[in-house]
């Protein structure tokens, strides 16, 4: 990135485009990458950045080459007021990688408000990882236009709230609720397609149909005394 004199001693004008292309050859803001791995207890992860960064040469020319890979890289998960929305991050997933300002070192370390490291800006070791850019040949398909959903990539599973307030829960596998954690689902409709298991009771406080029969209003035939059974629900 080095200038040398013939160059800054030239028209100004062409100083100036030097100057100014040494500076953005070096500048990093941020970059797509994939993640090589993912450290959960740290949520940390290990990046390459996929598009190739520039280089000037003593003689003022540019050309490109690989960035590094960033290690220790934060990776950044939604949260707010207490709550944070996680989900599994693995090795070839992309990311935009967005580098800091300032060194982020003992903000990192410590939190709260702290001195910078160094006097270095957009350097590559103060850099996050936000994972969901995606490359048109990992795009996802059927998105709603609808609903939010939090879904799986192919699209076979997901929970949907609809902007009527109703709530949908599609799934290939089973749900289980456990007793002591609880699931509170408040909607005028929830829709739900896959076997459901309940590890506690269950409490209706309306009526609950199976297979088109009422559970509180069902009557029986063949009702007799003594140690008889009477005939199914209808």
């Amino acid at each position: 990135m080095a200038l040398t004199s013939e160059t800054l001693s030239a028209d100004p004008l062409e100083a100036f485009s030097s100057l100014a292309t040494a500076i953005s050859s070096s500048l990093h803001v941020a970059v797509p990458g994939v993640i090589e791995s993912f450290d959960p207890d740290t949520v940390t992860c290990v990046v390459q950045p996929v598009v190739k960064g520039g280089a000037m040469a003593s003689d003022g020319t540019v050309s490109t080459e690989d960035y590094p890979l960033l290690v220790d890289v934060p990776v950044v998960f939604p949260r707010g007021g207490g709550c944070t929305l996680t989900f599994p991050v693995r090795a070839g997933d992309e990311c935009l990688v967005v580098f800091a300002d300032r060194e982020i070192d003992f903000w990192w370390q410590s939190g709260g408000t702290q001195e910078s490291v160094s006097a270095r800006q957009h350097s590559l070791s103060a850099a996050f990882a936000i994972p969901g850019p995606r490359s048109q040949a990992q795009h996802i398909n059927n998105i709603s236009t609808e609903a939010a959903q939090l879904r799986t990539d192919d699209g076979s599973a997901f929970i949907e709230l609809a902007a009527d307030g109703n709530v949908r829960l599609v799934t290939t596998g089973k749900i289980s609720a456990s007793a002591d954690a609880g699931m509170d689902i408040t909607a005028p409709t929830v829709s739900i397609s896959g076997d459901v298991t309940i590890g506690g009771k269950l409490s209706v406080s309306g009526d609950a149909t199976a297979q088109g029969i009422s559970v509180s209003g069902h009557t029986h035939s063949g009702v007799q005394g003594g140690s008889g059974s009477t005939g199914k629900p209808q």
